[in-house]
């Protein structure tokens, strides 16, 4: 399949009520932009960017570099991973936001736990965590080497943002540097699980947002659900699919980007609903990086119009909220 370089909508619907009591799913652009040639294109690339922000909190990216070999191995092991027994993967349970949960995430929306499982690498707090070379070969060194090239494109996307709100370039860069304990930025391994016959209940993954300044998310064709909703109230439940292609990551604002913005770019939304009549019921994976602050960064907007506070405390605040506490 060949992706235009240029932006679209990804769905051209005509509203309708196909959710039920879960909402509507109507039509709203998507956009794709191209970020290959970064160093010759920022200012346009930047401008993309911010206006899709601005307009959605998602869009999606092409030419970001990470070669498809790498994203289908990095598919592959987390696979292998989630195939282990239950006893293995409980040897490695999640620590402040690093290592192996299942069922554990129970969103405010819904009140009742998602249905998946999640292997979270956070660098600095991985001790103990990493599976055995004999269950896994090469895991640890495969995952952090991803880990690093997600990084590295979440770096470029925001020091767009960063251009655009008149902070240096380098802002957000030093602001999750890796080289640091304070280092707090998240790969996320996901598995949500196969259905049995028909699809049980109207999501996967309840509604929510992130809660760092940007998230990657890497999808396989087939495997669709991902929904956003703009408007932090919800109020209408208009819901638009966002279709995996396995050549482009998903990017959304999260919170922590929204209060350094000052609000100008929004935290929207989203869920993975559970498939319709006729789709696939199998398991779904996916892969996820959460650029979050490192623990001692200030997060205080160009105007201030939120009181400072330590990417630390705002992300134990939000966590907190989402695992029961478990950070």
């Amino acid at each position: 399949m060949t992706i235009a370089n240029t932006a679209f909508s990804l769905h051209e619907l005509t509203k309708e009520s196909r959710m039920g009591a879960t909402g509507t799913e109507t039509s709203r652009e998507v956009r794709i932009i191209d970020i290959s040639d970064f160093a010759n294109r920022k200012e346009e690339i930047a401008g993309a960017l911010w206006d899709a922000a601005v307009e959605i909190g998602f869009f999606q990216v092409s030419g970001h570099g990470i070669a498809p070999p790498v994203i289908t191995d990095a598919f592959r092991r987390a696979e292998q991973f989630f195939a282990l027994p239950d006893t293995v993967k409980a040897q490695y349970p999640l620590n402040r936001n690093a290592g192996w949960e299942k069922r554990a995430q129970i969103r405010p929306s819904t009140g009742t736990p998602d249905e998946k499982e999640s292997y979270q690498i956070t660098r600095p707090r991985m001790a103990g965590l990493w599976p055995q070379e004999a269950e896994l070969p090469g895991f640890r060194d495969a995952m952090l080497g991803f880990e690093q090239q997600c990084w590295r494109v979440g770096m470029q996307i925001l020091s767009c943002f960063a251009w655009k709100l008149g902070f240096a370039d380098d802002f957000f860069t030093n602001a999750h540097d890796p080289a640091q304990p304070a280092y707090q930025s998240t790969l996320r391994m996901l598995h949500y699980f196969a259905l049995k016959g028909e699809a049980q209940g109207p999501w996967r993954a309840g509604a929510h947002t992130d809660f760092d300044c940007l998230t990657l998310l890497f999808q396989r064709e087939g495997q669709g659900g991902l929904q956003v909703c703009p408007g932090k109230e919800m109020e209408e439940q208009e819901w638009t699919s966002i279709e995996p292609h396995d050549e482009l990551i998903t990017c959304n604002i999260g919170d922590m980007l929204m209060r350094w913005s000052d609000d100008q770019l929004p935290s929207n939304f989203h869920r993975v609903r559970s498939p319709l009549p006729g789709e696939c019921v199998g398991d779904r994976y996916s892969l996820a990086f959460f650029c979050q602050a490192n623990e001692d960064v200030v997060i205080e907007g160009p105007a201030r119009k939120h009181p400072p506070i330590t990417a630390k405390d705002y992300l134990h605040q939000r966590i907190s909220a989402n695992f029961s506490g478990k950070y």
